[in-house]
């Protein structure tokens, strides 16, 4: 995919990875930001325009100082959907990033043609709490995040070996920016009432979720579609959170079978 960088209407410097033509897709990426290799990325754009901006605080994108709250990253995705000039893109939201395809599909329900959220933050159960990423000690992230542990630390670490110092310095700095960023919205709980505006949503959904999820388990899908009632699930087997990279050949058939 190609890179360039752009400029919302707000001043905000973002980073954008684009390729491939036909209905605009813009995909919105989750706390650990996007990968150096993002291989569903490319193949949705086998079907579609795809967009795929990383949040400020993440990547090469800046002015994170900019964003304080939740309706400011809900604020920001559109405000990047109009600088890119796209009209009612479909909306494809990784986790944290499905947070805020949710709040953004609320806040406009008449500008998105169809939605995807993608094991989706923002949602609460009692019963079922999200474990706390940012207690998370370096080794722990992917015992969470992937069904296939000894992958998800490849992918996590780039190959770093987390027991050398140096190594280790080098992943907290890296997790660092990209913490703080997220930290605005999804600490101390992933939890900002979003419950209370998916009423709003008019646009069909999907739900796609990881069968061995254990960051946020499968009940929130089900969580998910008590509050919108057309949607559809979609469960992956050997897939945890990281869903699009663990399975991204399964993950881009689900999307692209509901988005066509």
């Amino acid at each position: 995919m190609n890179g360039r960088m752009i400029k919302t209407k707000r001043g905000v410097k973002v980073r954008v990875l684009e390729a491939g033509s036909g209905d605009p897709l813009v995909f919105m990426h989750g706390a650990g930001g996007l990968f150096p290799d993002n291989p569903f990325l490319d193949q949705l754009a086998e079907h579609y325009q795809v967009f795929a901006p990383e949040f400020p605080g993440f990547g090469e994108s800046t002015d994170e100082g900019l964003l304080e709250d939740m309706l400011d990253f809900s604020l920001h995705g559109w405000d990047v959907v109009h600088a890119l000039g796209l009209s009612k893109p479909h909306i494809v939201g990784h986790s944290m990033g499905g947070m805020i395809a949710a709040e953004m599909a609320s806040l406009a329900p008449n500008d998105v043609s169809k939605l995807v959220l993608v094991a989706s933050a923002g949602l609460w159960i009692a019963e079922h709490p999200i474990p706390d990423i940012f207690s998370f000690l370096p080794h722990e992230f992917a015992q969470y995040l992937f069904h296939d542990r000894a992958q998800g630390e490849a992918m996590l670490t780039g190959g770093l070996d987390l027991k050398n110092p140096e190594a280790l310095k080098e992943f907290y700095i890296g997790n660092s920016r990209r913490l703080s960023m997220a930290g605005k919205i999804l600490f101390p709980v992933p939890n900002r009432r979003l419950s209370k505006r998916l009423y709003r949503l008019t646009a069909p959904t999907l739900l796609v979720w990881g069968k061995s999820d254990t960051l946020i388990p499968p009940i929130y899908a089900e969580h998910f579609k008590e509050q919108i009632a057309s949607a559809e699930i979609v469960e992956i087997e050997q897939a945890g959170h990281m869903i699009p990279y663990e399975q991204p050949e399964e993950f881009v058939r689900s999307v692209t079978a509901f988005l066509n």
